[in-house]
C-alpha cells in the first residue's frame, strides 16, 4: 500500500526555518521531520512513498538523490570519475517526488497525486507531524467499516500546563498533556480512490468542502487515538519535538537503527 505525504506547503507560521528550506525539511535530531515520518510508516511495512511537492521541492528532491551519498561510507575515484557507495543499512524505500505546483491547495494537491496511487486503497499524512498510532489497527478499522475515508482524531496537547484547585491548593499538576475533551482531525488517513471525486481541481482545501461532503454523506469515519500525537506548525513545537528525541524516548522512534 502506497503512502502519500503532502509536502508542499509555505510554513508560513514557522518561517524562522521555512525562510531557508520546506518544512518537511525541517530537522529534528539532526533529520528532517520527513525522515522520521517515513522511517515510521515503514516500521509497519509500508514502504512506497508519494510525495507531494510545492515551495521549495527541489531540496527534498536533492535529499533523496544524494541520500546514500549522504547516509554511508563512499569511495570517490578521481581517476574515473566515479563516486561509489559502499554497502551500508538503507530503509527499503520506493520514493515518488511528485511536483503539485506552488500555490496548489492540498485537496488539489492529493487530486495530483492520483495517477501515481494506482487506483488503490492508500495511506495519507501531512509531511509536519508526528504520532504513535498503531497503523495497523488504523487499517483495520478502515477495512472494517467499508466507507471511502478514514482520518484519525486526536486531542490536541495543551500549550500550557493543567492545575487542579481545592480552593487555592494545587492538588493536581500536569505540565502540557494531551487535553482530556474534544477531537481533531490528526491526519494519519486511509482513503479510497472514490474520494478523489469529492475534490474539483487546485484550488480545493482537503479540510473544508471535500472533508465536509464525505461527512454529509456517511463515507468519513474516525479513528481515535488517545496518545501521543504532535504537529510541527512554530517554533515553539519544533523544540518541543527535538526535546522529546533527545530524552531517548520519542514515541514514534520505533524502528531499529
Amino acid at each position: 500500500m502506497k503512502v502519500a505525504i503532502l509536502a508542499g506547503g509555505f510554513g508560513s507560521r514557522l518561517a524562522e526555518e521555512t525562510e531557508i528550506r520546506p518544512k518537511p525539511m525541517v530537522e529534528i535530531g539532526g533529520r528532517p521531520i520527513l525522515w522520521h515520518i517515513m522511517r515510521y510508516y515503514s516500521a509497519f511495512g509500508f514502504n512506497h512513498f508519494v510525495i507531494a511537492l510545492g515551495y521549495k521541492g527541489e531540496m527534498i528532491k536533492r535529499y533523496f538523490a544524494d541520500y546514500c551519498m549522504t547516509t554511508t561510507n563512499m569511495t570517490v575515484d578521481f581517476r574515473t570519475n566515479q563516486v561509489i557507495p559502499h554497502d551500508g543499512p538503507r530503509p527499503d524505500w520506493v520514493v515518488e517526488l511528485v511536483d503539485t505546483g506552488l500555490k496548489t491547495q492540498t485537496g488539489g494537491r492529493i487530486k495530483r497525486l492520483a495517477p501515481y496511487l494506482g487506483g488503490e486503497t492508500f495511506m495519507l499524512t501531512w509531511g509536519d507531524g508526528l504520532s504513535d498510532v498503531n497503523l495497523n489497527d488504523l487499517l483495520a478499522f478502515h477495512r472494517a467499516h467499508g466507507r471511502l475515508a478514514t482520518l484519525t482524531a486526536v486531542r490536541p496537547p495543551a500549550r500550557y500546563g493543567y492545575m487542579h484547585f481545592v480552593g487555592d491548593q494545587v492538588v493536581e499538576f500536569m505540565e502540557k498533556p494531551q487535553l482530556m475533551e474534544g477531537w481533531i482531525n490528526g491526519a494519519f488517513f486511509v482513503l479510497e480512490p472514490g474520494i478523489f471525486d469529492y475534490i474539483e481541481g487546485d484550488e480545493t482545501v482537503w479540510e473544508r468542502e471535500p472533508m465536509e461532503r464525505l461527512a454529509r454523506d456517511g463515507q468519513l469515519m474516525a479513528y481515535k487515538h488517545a496518545s501521543f500525537w504532535q504537529c510541527m506548525d512554530t517554533l515553539r513545537e519544533k523544540h518541543l519535538l527535538e526535546t522529546i528525541w533527545q530524552s531517548g524516548q520519542a514515541p514514534w522512534k520505533i524502528w531499529e537503527e
